[in-house]
C-alpha cells in the first residue's frame, strides 16, 4: 500500500466522519489520526457532560493519551449544551488543531452536530421557561397532532421518538409564529466546507452492526453503568432532561425505581440502541452528503483507512 495520504493531511482541512452507534467510528478515527497527525474533536451530543462515561463510550485515559481529544467534559449535569455552543467551541477547536499543523478528525453519530458546523443554525428563538414548561405538560400525542397540523413537513421529516425534538419544534412554531419547516439556517462563512471531500460515513451490514451494539451493551454493563448511573443521580442526572435522552441512562434510572428487573433493563437497552441506531442511517442518508464506507465483521481498522484512501482519490480525480 502506497504510504497513506488525504488532501487534509498537508492542506489540515477537517475530516468528518460519523455513523451509528457502535459502528467503529472511534476505533477508525484514533488510527487516522496516528496515521496523518491529526487531533480528534467530538461530535456526541453527551460526550460532553462529566461523567457520563461508560454510557456514552466517551474515550478512556488511554486512548486520548494516544490522540488528543476535544468537545469532552465540557459542561456540568447541571448546564445545558446546545448546537450553537457546540459551533462555538468547534470552531477554536479547530483553529488550535491547524494552528499546531494538525489535522482537526471530527467523529461522532449526533447528526444535528455536523450539519450545524457545516452549515450553521437558524435565527431561532432562545427558549421560552414558560411555554416549555407548558409543553412538557402535555401528552405526546397532542404534540404531535400539533406539529402535524401545524407544520406537516417538519412532522414528516422530525424524529417522532424523540420528545425532545419534537417538543423544541412546537415551541419555535408558537414562539414565532413561522413554520418550523422553514427556518432554513444561513450557511455560515467560517464554518463552509466541501462536504464531499472530507465526510464519510461509516456502516455495517443490519445482522453485524445488531451484533456491535448488542457486545457493546454487555461491555458497558460489565464496566459499571448500573453504578455509574446510581451515583450521576446523586449529582443531577434526573434532573437534566436532555442527559436523560442518552440511550441506558434512563432505562437503568427506570431499574434503580423498580420498574423492571436488570435483565430486561439490559434487553430494552440493546433494543432502543437497535432503533437509535436506525434512526441515525436514515438521518444521515436524508441530511448529509457523505462517502458511505461499509465495515465488515472482524475488519481492522487499516482496511477502512484503505478504503478512505481509495474514496479520497477518486474524489480528486
Amino acid at each position: 500500500m502506497a504510504e497513506f495520504q488525504l488532501p487534509s493531511a498537508r492542506s489540515h482541512l477537517p475530516i468528518f466522519i460519523a455513523g451509528p452507534t457502535a459502528v467503529g467510528k472511534s476505533e477508525i478515527a484514533l488510527a487516522l489520526a496516528e496515521k496523518i497527525g491529526g487531533e480528534i474533536i467530538s461530535a456526541d451530543s453527551m460526550q460532553v457532560y462529566r461523567g457520563l462515561d461508560i454510557g456514552t463510550a466517551k474515550p478512556s485515559p488511554a486512548e486520548c493519551a494516544r490522540v488528543p481529544h476535544h468537545l469532552v467534559d465540557v459542561c456540568d449535569l447541571t448546564e445545558n449544551f446546545d448546537a450553537a455552543q457546540f459551533i462555538r467551541l468547534a470552531q477554536r477547536a479547530v483553529e488550535e488543531i491547524q494552528s499546531r499543523n494538525k489535522t482537526p478528525i471530527f467523529c461522532g453519530g449526533t447528526g444535528l452536530y455536523f450539519k450545524a458546523f457545516l452549515s450553521g443554525i437558524g435565527e431561532a428563538p432562545g427558549t421560552n421557561p414558560e411555554l416549555r414548561a407548558e409543553l412538557e405538560a402535555l401528552s405526546f400525542e397532542s404534540l404531535l397532532k400539533e406539529l402535524r397540523e401545524r407544520d406537516p413537513a417538519a412532522y414528516e421529516k422530525i424524529d417522532r421518538q424523540n420528545p425532545r425534538r419534537v417538543i423544541r419544534a412546537v415551541e419555535v412554531i408558537r414562539l414565532s409564529g413561522k413554520k418550523f419547516s422553514e427556518q432554513r439556517a444561513e450557511w455560515k462563512a467560517q464554518c463552509a466546507h466541501p462536504i464531499k471531500t472530507n465526510f464519510y460515513c461509516l456502516t455495517r451490514s443490519p445482522a453485524d452492526l445488531h451484533a456491535c451494539i448488542n457486545m457493546r451493551v454487555d461491555a458497558m454493563f460489565a464496566r459499571g453503568l448500573v453504578e455509574e448511573t446510581r451515583e450521576l443521580l446523586r449529582h443531577g442526572l434526573d434532573r437534566n432532561k436532555t442527559a436523560m435522552q442518552a440511550i441506558g441512562y434512563r432505562q437503568i434510572v427506570e431499574h434503580l425505581h423498580g420498574e423492571r428487573p436488570l435483565s430486561e433493563t439490559i434487553g430494552l437497552v440493546k433494543s432502543r440502541t437497535r432503533q437509535f441506531a436506525k434512526r441515525q442511517l436514515t438521518w444521515f442518508r436524508r441530511q448529509l452528503d457523505a462517502e458511505w464506507i461499509e465495515l465488515k465483521p472482524d475488519e481492522p481498522p487499516e482496511k477502512c483507512l484503505e478504503k478512505i484512501q481509495r474514496e479520497a482519490s477518486s474524489t480528486r480525480s
